[in-house]
């Protein structure tokens, strides 16, 4: 078995096991515990330790971030046996960083809060703008003038938090209600404003875009579920697309990136990604 094998192997087995699955090892110099259940059949004897190892795997990141937007009980099998992993965070794309708990808090999930909380996660002022915590916020804006125009995960701002926490809210709707006018009266705690797309616009940006001849160097632009924009890596759906002027738009919850096309006659040819110091181009193919 080569290296690459051995690796995709590891990283197999990795996701589909328990506590000392968390941890993407298995050599001869670990035992397994009595009755541990292999379940992809792999032999203990070709796996080996995942090349970031003690770092923790990329994919229970990704996971750990991703059920925390909806699934407490597969949240609860993962962090429970490892309680430092309620702090897990993933990039979603050109910086969109996104932690559990910024995850459970921009889509109102306070039980799934509550819990990470409870294993160590740090909450931040979204956090508590998601519970209504309006005593707390006007602290934390007091002691760092200007923080109600930083945004959250994915562009989410501070005053939609607060918003989604009104409308999940099942307790004091008093001090929703006082910290929204509060931060309304603020004047700029909405985030930025981007410009409408209209539905035959959005149709001509559609479609998969390659910049390389390798499987994976392309990109995909999608209606995601909200039917706004998203870009993604070929073939997947990404973060949104928020539009800034004609054919120009930046990847939402990362500001300094911009994707511009390039429209010809109503028809588009390529988009560029400017990051800050880097640019790459990739032709429509379809």
């Amino acid at each position: 078995m080569d290296m690459d094998t051995k690796l995709t192997s590891s990283r197999r087995f990795w996701v589909k096991s328990s506590v000392f699955g968390l941890l993407g090892i298995s050599t001869q110099h670990l035992k397994w515990p009595i009755g541990h259940n292999r379940q992809d059949g792999l032999n203990a004897e070709n796996d080996s330790p995942d090349h970031r190892y003690p770092a923790i795997h990329l994919d229970i990141a990704a996971e750990i971030v991703g059920v925390s937007h909806f699934n407490l009980e597969r949240l609860r099998e993962l962090v429970d046996p490892r309680p430092e992993l309620s702090k897990a965070c993933w990039d979603w794309g050109f910086g969109d960083w996104e932690s559990a708990l910024g995850a459970a808090s921009h889509v109102g999930r306070k039980d799934i809060a509550t819990y990470l909380m409870q294993q160590g996660a740090t909450p931040t002022i979204f956090t508590y703008a998601m519970f209504g915590a309006y005593a707390t916020v006007k602290a934390m804006m007091d002691a760092s003038p200007g923080m109600q125009r930083i945004t959250g995960p994915h562009g989410i701002s501070l005053l939609q938090h607060a918003r989604l926490g009104l409308e999940m809210d099942d307790t004091d709707q008093n001090q929703v209600r006082q910290l929204i006018d509060y931060l309304e009266g603020l004047g700029d705690a909405e985030g930025p404003v981007y410009q409408p797309v209209s539905e035959t616009e959005k149709e001509k940006y559609l479609g998969d875009y390659k910049y390389g001849d390798g499987m994976s160097d392309g990109f995909s632009v999608k209606l995601n579920m909200k039917k706004s924009l998203s870009l993604g890596k070929i073939g997947k759906f990404g973060g949104a697309l928020l539009k800034t002027g004609e054919n120009q738009f930046i990847y939402n919850g990362a500001p300094s990136v911009r994707i511009s096309f390039t429209v010809e006659d109503g028809r588009v040819l390529s988009l560029t990604v400017h990051e800050p110091g880097f640019e790459v181009q990739a032709m429509k193919i379809s």
